[in-house]
C-alpha cells in the first residue's frame, strides 16, 4: 500500500485527533523530503549503527499483542505518521526485511500507556494499550505507524522508544528518536500539550552524546494537516 493510501484507509473513523493529516492524505513520493537522503546510502560508504538507548522505564508488557499500524487508540494530538527503514550493517547496510519492530511513546500529556500509580506516573494507564505497535519491515526495510506527535514529561525531551529483532525475536538494537526543537514548540503551544518541553536535546541525559544519530531524519508538515517523520535506523 503506498503512502497515501495507507494514511488515508488509517484515519477512518479517527474524528477525535485534533489535526486530521490532510497534508499527508493528498501526498505523493515526491512531498516527503529527506534532510540527507545519502547519509545512509551503501554506495557512500557511511553506515554508521544508530546508537543503542535504554527501553527505559515503560517498555510494552507484550509487544506480540499489538502488531498494528494505527496506534493512537483513543488519544487525541497532531496527527504523526512515521516511516521507518531498518537497515543491515553487516550486509552492506542494505535494507532489513523480515525484522520485526516495536515502537511506544507517551501520549500528549506525557504519560504511557499499560503503566501507572508510581512514582514516576501518578496516571493509571494499566488498563490501556495505546501508543503501542509492532510491525514487519517490507522487501525494502519499511514500516510506518500512525500516531500522533508525542508530549513530554520532566527531565526528558521529546522522543519515542524503538526495538528491532531478527525474524526469530531475538533483538538487534534497543534506541530512541528525537525530535527538533522548533518542530516541538510548534506542536506544543496547540491544546491537548503542556506548553515548551523542560529538556533540551543537548540536555537530555540519553541524547546528549549521540544526537546525530537520534534526531530524526527529516519531519514535515504543519499542526493543521499533521506531520511525516522520516528515519533510518541502521542494526
Amino acid at each position: 500500500m503506498n503512502r497515501k493510501n495507507f494514511f488515508k484507509a488509517g484515519l477512518i473513523g479517527l474524528g477525535n485527533i485534533v489535526a486530521l493529516p490532510a497534508v499527508i492524505a493528498s501526498c505523493s513520493e515526491d512531498d516527503i523530503n529527506v534532510s540527507d537522503p545519502a547519509s545512509n546510502d551503501p554506495a557512500t560508504g557511511d553506515c554508521d549503527l544508530t546508537p543503542n538507548e535504554t527501553a527505559g522505564p515503560f517498555p510494552t508488557i507484550t509487544p506480540s499483542d499489538l502488531a498494528m499500524q494505527n496506534i493512537i487508540g483513543n488519544r487525541t494530538g497532531v496527527a504523526l505518521l512515521i516511516t521507518l527503514t531498518i537497515q543491515d550493517q553487516s550486509n552492506d547496510c542494505n535494507p532489513l526485511s523480515g525484522a520485526i519492530v516495536d515502537l511506544w511513546q507517551c501520549d500528549a500529556e506525557g504519560n504511557y500507556s499499560q503503566y501507572g500509580e508510581t512514582r514516576l506516573q501518578q496516571t493509571d494507564y494499566r488498563n490501556e494499550n495505546f501508543l503501542r505497535g509492532r510491525q514487519t519491515t517490507n522487501e525494502d526495510g519499511q514500516i510506518s505507524f500512525i500516531s500522533i506527535f508525542p508530549g513530554w514529561y520532566p527531565g526528558r525531551s521529546p522522543h519515542f522508544h524503538l526495538e528491532i529483532f531478527d525474524s526469530d525475536e531475538s533483538s538487534l538494537k534497543t534506541t530512541q528518536v528525537a525530535f527538533p526543537k522548533n518542530v516541538c514548540d510548534t506542536v506544543y503551544a496547540t491544546d491537548g500539550y503542556n506548553g515548551e518541553a523542560d529538556t533540551l536535546n543537548e540536555n537530555d541525559n540519553f541524547f546528549s552524546d549521540s544526537l546525530d544519530g537520534n534526531m530524526a531524519d527529516s519531519i514535515t508538515g504543519n499542526i493543521t494537516d499533521g506531520y511525516t517523520l522520516l528515519k533510518t535506523i541502521i542494526v
